[in-house]
């Protein structure tokens, strides 16, 4: 995981990180404009300069936000944080933050660290 905690990426306070799959790294964020907690999916940084994908990232947005199902989270939104330069924006989605727990399905909760 290469986002350190107490990072800002925008308005989101990373607060801790939950997993890492192969097209992202995912955090517990805060939006403190809001007071929400929210999972926040980062395209890694090695990443950045490959231009397929970023744009297989980008397209993961409306397809999620697309999605109506109780298994899938919530997508709040599409951020790009700009770096220094173009080739250092951060790529993030914002979603509904699903807690697991020992009675969430097996399944889902496999899919749930992978994400």
């Amino acid at each position: 995981m290469t986002i350190s905690v107490g990072t800002r990426l925008g308005p989101y306070e990373v607060l801790a990180p939950l997993g890492a799959g192969g097209m992202g790294e995912v955090y517990r964020a805060k939006d403190p404009r809001i007071d929400r907690t929210v999972a926040l999916k980062a395209l890694p940084e090695e990443f950045f300069e490959d231009g397929e994908k970023r744009a297989r990232f980008e397209r993961e947005a409306p397809t999620l936000a697309s999605l109506n199902h109780p298994g899938i989270a919530h997508l709040y939104s599409f951020e790009e944080i700009p770096g220094s330069s173009p080739s250092t924006t951060r790529h993030l989605l914002i979603m509904e933050l699903v807690e697991a727990t020992a009675s969430t399905p097996v399944a889902l909760w496999i899919r749930w660290r992978k994400t």
